[in-house]
């Protein structure tokens, strides 16, 4: 059974992303019960009053990429994997996310990794974003309004900044991580980027530190054949460097 929680109701091509619990939700295939929807079980089916199934999920985190209330662009599913990926991320790892923003990577992040704390700046911001983690059921990540550089309780195994960036952030990233840990930085701009790269070479050293573009190109497949789409793939910068 679900309970009071939200869900995504899908149906004949149709995607609704409402709270299961009181009242009924209108579509134009019919009226739904969301009690139905709080007593269903994850991917169960409740029926409309004119008998028409929808099958009812509880959300992962890309589909609080699509839905979940936003204060502006969130980094995209394949950036925030990447994250992931390059820093190694899992079960043992206390988190950092810094600019929490609508808390999308700080949802994916604690979906894998032991705790996380996410800090942004605006409080409206942050209000927003921990809404968006309550939504997604995650008890083990703690949304602050804060500066990040008002944060001290490290060390952190992971520290991960998608901000406003200057060389002082960088190292006290760096003063907050434990030896052996990660520092991801995602920038959407070279002139960020280079911030970036020239002081992590200073902190980690030249060997640890890797900056790559992050590109994704999705393929298009007709009659004539199959061949990338032509739409542009880019999105930003990667830094990621390990204290050793």
């Amino acid at each position: 059974m679900i309970g009071n929680r939200r869900v995504i109701l899908r149906g004949n091509n149709r995607e609704y992303y409402v709270k299961a619990g009181e009242g009924k939700l209108s579509t134009d295939l019919g009226m739904i019960d969301l009690a139905d929807a709080a007593n269903a079980d994850d991917g169960g089916v409740v029926y409309t009053h004119l008998e028409k199934p929808f099958m009812v999920l509880l959300p992962k985190a890309t589909d609080f990429f699509s839905h979940g209330k936003r204060t502006g662009a969130p980094m995209m599913p394949k950036d925030i994997g990447t994250v992931i990926a390059y820093t190694g991320m899992c079960s043992r790892d206390r988190v950092l996310d810094a600019g929490t923003g609508s808390g999308i990577a700080a949802i994916f992040f604690g979906g894998c990794a032991k705790s996380v704390v996410t800090c942004e700046a605006r409080e409206d911001f942050s209000k927003i974003a921990a809404g968006n983690i309550s939504d997604a059921g995650l008890e083990n990540v703690e949304a602050r309004a804060c500066d990040f550089l008002d944060v001290a309780d490290g060390p952190y195994d992971i520290v991960h900044l998608d901000m406003q960036i200057e060389a002082f952030h960088v190292k006290h990233a760096y003063e907050l991580l434990r030896n052996g840990g990660y520092f991801a930085s995602y920038t959407p701009f070279l002139e960020q980027t280079f911030i970036v790269m020239d002081e992590a070479k200073k902190l980690f050293g030249e060997d640890s530190v890797t900056t790559f573009e992050c590109m994704e190109r999705e393929l298009t497949r007709g009659k004539r054949g199959t061949r990338p789409s032509t739409r542009v793939g880019h999105t930003g910068y990667l830094t990621v460097a390990r204290k050793i």
